[in-house]
């Protein structure tokens, strides 16, 4: 098993970081030197189904009230984030190429993880291309529209759910997604800089050999919260005129693994999310769950609307923290199970690997048995659905219990 295998191996999210010990230094030195050429296919992503044309931008945030957490020597705290809105028609996108799906010094330290059991150089991230425009103007006539956030899983760069996130903003979001600096394998600044996930990798060393593990996913889970609420405060304040397409009064927080941990702790701890959607993270601080070192959120319940999406075998009368969630919730809440799925079938994973050239063996150890094409096509109505309920007051009843359309949906509550 592969080191980046075992970081996405379980819903416990942060605590899936422990399960193996990261490579050793001089192999790690030596995969960054490989040249940025890959030899690897472009995949392709599924395309949004929604009426809006999309553009992106991204750009970097600076946070001088606080030192990075994990580089003491570095002042402020410095993130990369992109946004995803609907763009204003215009033929063919004229002078707006479409974006990448990562920046090539990002798209060389994911690489080179082999990551969720994608051969190495099996794909070419950074020539592949997603469906947003680069910089296209955004479209108006629809007014403000609702934010959400997206949050990656452990050690995942924030791209790493652009299926989900491309939908979205098909449909009439503003998403913005975050890179969480010195977690992220690698991220790009503008100034051609990649922090990679060192600071991490050793701070997790250091805390399996002093049995202090639980504080540490506390720590990284603090850290997350963090980032999000910073990025919450500068929502009035985005690059190319975004800040006044954005509804702040309107704001949803998503994540796949850590990221729906993060999501949950965040709506618990700032009032500003209004709805959250956690992708088969579990709520605990833990690494192996059994229901301790419950994080707040779980202690304490949400009054807010929350979706709970897990993988096979995974919901809230089997996973600890879910259960503890569940009963102290007094908000709107459900619970839908993706039959035949693993703890990736929520990451752009079910898109591309099937593409990577993989033998079925491994399309099942790190998807499951689910069709990859209908795991993507229910995700995103499901994600959909919850949000245009809670934030756009339109109910497609998709919520209310089982549907014929998406028979790989179970309902758990």
């Amino acid at each position: 098993m592969t080191r980046r295998s075992a970081l996405g191996l379980a819903a416990a999210g942060l605590a899936a970081t422990v399960l193996a010990a990261p490579a050793p230094a001089q192999a790690r030195s030596t995969r960054s030197m490989r040249s940025t050429r890959s030899t690897g296919i472009a995949a392709k992503l599924p395309a949004p189904t929604g009426p809006h044309r999309i553009g992106t931008v991204s750009t970097r945030l600076v946070d001088t009230s606080r030192r990075d957490p994990w580089v003491k020597s570095v002042p402020y705290r410095e993130l990369m984030i992109s946004i995803w809105y609907p763009a204003a028609e215009r033929p063919g996108g004229a002078g707006h190429r479409l974006a990448p799906y990562m920046t090539p010094g990002a798209a060389k330290a994911w690489n080179a993880t082999a990551p969720h059991g994608i051969p190495q150089d099996a794909i070419d991230f950074a020539a592949m291309r997603t469906h947003a425009r680069e910089g296209a103007p955004a479209d108006t006539s629809g007014g403000r529209r609702p934010v959400l956030l997206y949050a990656a899983g452990a050690n995942d760069p924030r791209t790493w759910g652009t299926s989900v996130v491309e939908e979205l903003a098909s449909h009439g979001y503003a998403v913005v997604t975050i890179d969480h600096t010195y977690e992220a394998p690698g991220v790009q600044f503008p100034d051609g800089s990649v922090k990679g996930d060192a600071p991490l990798l050793k701070a997790f060393e250091e805390a399996q050999r002093n049995d202090a593990v639980p504080a540490l996913l506390k720590r990284v889970l603090d850290i997350r919260v963090a980032d999000s609420k910073f990025v919450l405060d500068r929502l009035g304040s985005l690059p190319h005129g975004l800040s006044g397409v954005v509804d702040q009064q309107r704001v949803g927080m998503l994540g796949q693994s850590a990221g729906g941990i993060a999501a949950a702790e965040t709506m618990y701890e700032d009032d500003r999310v209004k709805a959250g959607l956690n992708m088969d993270g579990t709520l605990e601080n833990n690494p192996e769950p059994n229901g301790t070192n419950l994080t707040p959120v779980a202690r304490h319940g949400l009054t807010g609307p929350f979706l709970l999406m897990g993988r096979q075998g995974s919901d809230r009368t089997t996973e600890p923290s879910w259960r503890a969630f569940w009963s102290h919730t007094s908000g709107w809440k459900r619970n839908l199970t993706l039959r035949g799925s693993m703890h990736q079938t929520y990451t752009d994973l079910a898109a591309l690997l099937p593409q990577a050239g993989v033998d079925r063996k491994i399309i099942e150890e790190n998807l499951g048995t689910v069709d990859p094409s209908r795991a993507v096509a229910a995700e995103r109505a499901y994600a959909r659905s919850f949000f245009d309920r809670w934030l756009r007051e339109r109910d497609d009843h998709l919520l209310d219990g089982p549907s014929g359309r998406y028979p790989e949906m179970e309902f758990a509550g």
